[in-house]
């Protein structure tokens, strides 16, 4: 045992570096100094230490050095490693910074790092640099220029922030079997068949299925979602048409809720969620029975999110449909068990999100509040 570096922690020095250890979100070597300094402490010598935590005798010895020396911050952290500059200097790393995030050169879809060493050659004195020197400085300022992310950029206003709120209160009320609460939307599906037949998975072996497929069409599925019973209810068309969505607020009506005094639906914007729809399909007299007792509570433009079903139809696809079914009427059967399994479990979606949290959240994108005038 090493005794002229003697290691003593006190209780809260040991406290951290057991945090450190349980919590896991620290550079391993930083970890590997933590268990050194631990075992130390209590009292193991310098080779079981350097078998236990497998490393050399030298890095026991300089970690313990270090703590006896100087302190834990010391004994946890790098010493300066000596090395060549670094070739980029402040303003040229903010200019690289800068062309990565312009658009990139004619005839190009992205940048890559090839684009952007040669860019650098021409915006600086550099003769040359490496696609690692800029790689490195990238990562630094965490940007990968060559990837790209689809995201739903809707335009943050009063009209979004009071039809997120509405929202967010029908699903904070009680449920009220007079006045119940759905939530409506669709998405297409695919009709894939195979060209050759799967190979069945066996013990050391996956399925096997083929890259080619044949494509048979698509199918619509309107789906209902009551999230106070756990209850749903996918209804597969032909088409997404005015006079489909017409028929399906008539069976939410007189099908599903005969009884109701009046049906909250949450829909999103698409064209066909207007109580004109049901003038299209139904005699006037008919769609304004069926529209008395529908009242309908829209999401935000360009931001469906706020609706529950969009949950529900992620949970179907990722359950059901996440397959290759070229048949309508075999898709149809697969949805309906599905939906009796999932219907007689009463799954439900543990919904948290709430208007006083949507005002702590979002308080930046809610719109400035303007000042009432004073009266003369």
């Amino acid at each position: 045992m090493n005794v002229r570096y003697r290691v003593e922690l006190s209780q809260a020095e040991r406290d951290e570096l057991t945090a450190m250890l349980g919590g896991g979100k620290c550079a391993a070597r930083k970890l590997k100094r933590a268990q050194i300094l631990l075992a130390a402490d209590g009292g193991r010598r310098d080779e079981g230490i350097a078998r236990t935590v497998s490393v050399s005798l030298s890095t026991v010895y300089r970690t313990k050095r270090r703590f006896v020396e100087g302190n834990l911050e010391r004994a946890l952290s790098e010493e300066p490693r000596p090395g060549a500059e670094r070739k980029l200097t402040g303003k040229e790393e903010a200019l690289l910074v800068a062309t990565a995030c312009a658009k990139p050169p004619a005839g190009r879809k992205r940048w890559t790092l090839t684009l952007l060493a040669n860019a650098m050659v021409k915006l600086t004195d550099h003769d040359s640099l490496s696609g690692e020197t800029v790689r490195r400085r990238l990562a630094e300022n965490d940007l990968k220029p060559w990837r790209r992310d689809m995201w739903c950029i809707p335009h943050v206003d009063g009209e979004y922030v009071a039809r997120m709120e509405d929202v967010l209160d029908l699903y904070a009320e009680r449920p009220d079997p007079a006045r119940p609460l759905v939530c409506f939307d669709e998405t297409p599906v695919q009709l894939i068949g195979e060209v050759r037949q799967p190979v069945s998975a066996k013990p050391g072996q996956r399925e096997r299925y083929d890259y080619e497929y044949r494509r048979n069409g698509t199918v619509n599925l309107f789906v209902t979602f009551d999230p106070h019973r756990g209850w749903r209810n996918v209804k597969a068309t032909e088409r997404r048409a005015a006079v489909d969505y017409a028929h399906c607020m008539r069976e939410l009506v007189d099908v599903h809720y005969p009884e109701a005094a009046c049906i909250r639906v949450v829909q999103d914007n698409l064209s066909i969620h207007t109580a004109g729809a049901l003038y299209q399909a139904f005699a006037p007299a008919e769609a304004r029975r069926i529209l008395r007792r529908l009242e309908f509570h829209y999401t935000p433009k360009h931001a469906s999110w706020p609706n529950m079903v969009e949950c529900e139809i992620s949970v179907l696809q990722r359950q059901c449909l996440g397959r290759r079914i070229d048949d309508p009427k075999k898709l149809r059967n697969e949805i309906a068990a599905w939906q009796r399994q999932r219907n007689k479990a009463q799954d439900r979606i543990k919904w948290m999100f709430t208007t006083d949290k949507a005002r702590a959240k979002l308080r930046r994108a809610y719109p400035a509040v303007v000042k009432e005038s004073k009266s003369l």
